[in-house]
């Protein structure tokens, strides 16, 4: 799915009126409609006070036409105008005037905080105050009125996206947007759905369809775009009846120190899970009875050192080398590494210190070969691009070094980013039981199995990062959040390759083994 940007969308509904001959008015009215739709569906009619507030733009005229299909349906609706200068777009004045014929009432004008409605904890609040529109700082009064909506503790509901925010900057002041239980947007996402610092703006988001032209949408190229099932599983490759193990690639994996050979282990064996033919772990002598008997499946060669790697030698030819898991930043390691990239051409995911140890001598990013996958938490992310203003800003730098060197950098949070030139991919998939010990050293593992198998670098990224987190969506329904752990992401892969495959249940088929039951 794409992530259209504001003036995409600005464009989007000129062409879309222009092609289907319909005025903005009429565009208006179809977007009102599907929010009626949307809440209708779900009140029946309830009795519910439904607080509509509404500004005095485009967002303002989505909330009056909200407001007024409402009250022809016999819903308990008070509609309020957020009356914060004397400028109304044309759509806004021609919904103000529908309202008052249809209800033969004036809505209520706000003006102040005196004006203020009370507000009970289960009311229903709809936020059509500001839209994507929005370019500058709101007065203090429309502030205390936000900070109305939330102490109210009412269930809010934004129109496309939540007032105040903006598409593409942090605000100032958090108390200066609206903090929606549910967001309602218009074709598309908003970008601020996924970054941690907007995200909050927004507890859950829909998309609603309002009939843009379908040529736009699909011709539009976009800066962001949703990964999820519709995206990886045309990148799925089947297995041809006469393959073998050598069909589907051989990995090797680089890294282990004394203490860290859990980390070799686990991505060996996430990448071997993940599809890889043959799995070849490169760890100091110290490792190698570990990798034997926890991991049988795995060939071993070892550094000539105990406990670091201070020489990196093989005779073999991967197809794709893994590298940087639990390695340390030793200074003797630095120089191995060093020494590994000068004479390598192999493809490379590096992650861990292998991250760490590029951000101490960044000259080393020159020898990294085209497309190689960096996979940095953001304390790794810092250290590579340096500090960040704020969530754009960390993209923007992020984007920077990519296309500066030719990687792709996945920038892992609760929505993992991957960046690479241009272009955000924006994952849909994992949940917080991620966020404990080897997590990382599994996804790493993923991405150098799914290249091995001839994924080519930004699909195995793409691929294996979606998978890395449905495998813990997966995995979290029998462990839960807390008691998830790394090893439970690899057992379930394979769930998380079969689910590509299933179909939703239809209604019917559910009810009717609900009525079996």
């Amino acid at each position: 799915m794409k992530i259209f940007s504001k003036e995409q969308i600005y464009e989007g509904d000129k062409l879309t009126a222009q092609k289907q001959k319909i005025t903005s008015t009429e565009l208006m009215e179809r977007a009102g409609i599907q929010i009626f739709n949307w809440l209708h569906v779900r009140m029946q009619g309830a009795q519910v006070p439904i607080h509509v507030f509404c500004g005095i733009g485009n967002n303002g005229g989505d909330g009056l036409v909200v407001a007024r299909h409402l009250i022809a349906h016999g819903y308990n609706v008070k509609t309020y105008i957020v009356n914060y200068n004397d400028k109304r777009s044309k759509d806004f004045l021609v919904n103000y005037d529908r309202i008052k014929e249809a209800t033969k009432e004036w809505p209520t004008m706000l003006k102040c905080q005196e004006d203020f409605p009370q507000i009970h904890k289960d009311d229903i609040i709809l936020d059509a105050v500001f839209g994507i529109g929005l370019n500058r700082s709101i007065d203090d009064w429309v502030t205390q009125l936000f900070i109305h909506f939330r102490t109210s503790q009412a269930f809010t509901l934004s129109v496309d996206i939540p007032s105040g925010a903006f598409t593409d900057q942090v605000v100032d002041n958090e108390n200066s947007v609206v903090w929606a239980n549910h967001t309602l947007s218009f074709q598309s996402p908003k970008l601020i759905f996924f970054l941690p610092e907007t995200a909050q703006y927004s507890l859950q988001w829909e998309v609603l369809d309002i009939g843009i032209d379908r040529a736009f949408l699909f011709n539009t190229e976009t800066e962001a775009v949703l990964i999820g099932k519709h995206e990886v599983l045309p990148m799925y490759q089947p297995r041809e009846k006469f393959s073998n193990k050598g069909t589907h690639g051989h990995a090797l994996i680089i890294g282990g120190s004394y203490g860290k050979i859990g980390a070799s282990l686990l991505a060996s064996r996430a990448a071997l899970a993940s599809g890889a033919g043959l799995i070849t772990a490169f760890v100091p002598k110290c490792g190698y009875t570990i990798l034997q008997t926890a991991f049988p499946e795995a060939m071993v060669i070892t550094d000539n050192d105990e406990n670091l790697i201070t020489d990196i030698h093989f005779d073999m030819q991967p197809k794709v080398i893994g590298i940087g898991i639990g390695m340390g930043t030793d200074s003797k390691t630095i120089v191995a590494l060093e020494k590994f990239l000068k004479k390598n051409d192999t493809q490379l995911v590096v992650d861990a210190d292998g991250l760490n140890m590029l951000s101490k001598k960044k000259s080393l990013l020159k020898l990294l070969p085209k497309q190689t996958v960096l996979t940095p938490h953001p304390k790794e992310l810092e250290r590579l691009i340096g500090k960040w203003q704020d969530d754009f800003d960390k993209l923007e730098k992020t984007k920077s070094l990519s296309k500066q060197y030719d990687v792709i950098v996945v920038v892992k949070g609760a929505n993992t980013i991957t960046v690479y030139q241009d272009k955000y991919y924006i994952n849909t998939t994992g949940n917080p039981g991620l966020a404990t010990a080897g997590t990382g050293d599994v996804l790493t593992g993923i991405i150098t199995g799914m290249m091995a198998q001839g994924y080519d670098a930004l699909q195995a990224t793409l691929f294996g990062v979606y998978l890395h987190g449905r495998s813990a969506d997966i995995a979290v329904e029998d462990y839960g959040y807390q008691s998830l752990i790394a090893s439970h992401i690899i057992e379930t892969l394979g769930d998380a390759y079969i689910d590509l495959f299933k179909q939703p249940e239809q209604p019917e088929v559910e009810q009717e083994r609900n009525e079996n039951q």
